[in-house]
């Protein structure tokens, strides 16, 4: 036990934060809703400010939040969400699935996460792609947020997961804008619309959950469908084995600090 609290010592400091900042659910959901926003306009300004240095960086942070929210969907979600809420679990998690379904394929259209370059094609459909962001975005927040309510492990871990994939969102709406030709200015406002409505997201589900627990079920299905059918797409579109292999390096990510929080928050 004294050799597990001296490997642990130097992780205390994060603990006693995340303690320290305890004043409610919701005043935390709120902010870990706001620092995943920041995240969102970070990924616009690699796009428009900082050209092209940082650029293929991104595909490792989709990489390894795929790994990451594959793991807190099937080990944390499911798992805790079905005792607690029985047999509307499935109801509620399939409807998150179809939800997010729904919004990328009949408003976001042609869009990847990722540097997007076909301007042409891209420019009769970036409008309706960035407001398919927008409620996606929105959509983050209500899991950040739901997921906080339900328990603060939960919480902290939602929040690592979609702030490893906001970057990337960030990115992709940015370039978006850029390849219809819009300025950078414009590109990186909407980077900021993206987080502000990931900040929503957070204060409406804040509210929401004391009338409906099963939300943490429904932003499970969300979080699901980014995972599968967004991010790991777009791993897959690389060549040669390093990228992939950062999805196993994401799934390590998240046993290891599930197994950190539990210490320092559950004792």
């Amino acid at each position: 036990m004294r050799r597990l609290d001296g490997i642990v010592k130097p992780f205390i400091l994060p603990g006693v934060f995340f303690q320290l900042i305890a004043f409610s659910p919701s005043l935390n959901s709120l902010l870990f809703s706001g620092v995943a926003g920041l995240a969102t306009l970070l990924g616009g300004f690699l796009v428009t400010a900082a050209g092209s240095r940082y650029r293929g960086s991104v595909k490792y942070f989709m990489a390894v939040g795929a790994g990451f929210l594959l793991s807190l969907v099937f080990l944390e979600v499911v798992p805790e969400t079905l005792s607690a809420v029985g047999k509307s679990f499935a109801l509620w998690f399939l409807g998150g699935y179809l939800v997010i379904h729904l919004v990328e394929h009949s408003w976001a259209g042609h869009f990847h996460f990722g540097e997007e370059v076909h301007g042409e094609e891209v420019s009769r459909t970036s409008q309706a792609a960035s407001l398919g962001l927008l409620v996606h975005s929105f959509l983050d927040g209500v899991s950040i947020s739901a997921a906080y309510h339900f328990s603060s492990v939960v919480g902290v871990l939602m929040f690592v997961a979609i702030g490893l994939h906001k970057l990337p969102e960030g990115f992709t709406v940015a370039s978006l804008n850029l390849a219809a030709g819009r300025s950078e200015k414009t590109a990186l406002r909407w980077a900021g619309f993206l987080g502000l409505a990931t900040l929503a997201g957070g204060g409406v589900s804040s509210f929401v959950y004391a009338y409906s627990p099963q939300l943490l079920s429904f932003s499970g299905g969300v979080a699901l469908y980014v995972a599968a059918s967004d991010l790991v797409p777009e791993v897959n579109r690389e060549r040669g084995a390093k990228v992939p292999i950062l999805v196993f390096a994401g799934v390590l990510l998240f046993y290891l600090t599930e197994r950190l929080l539990h210490y320092l928050l559950e004792g």
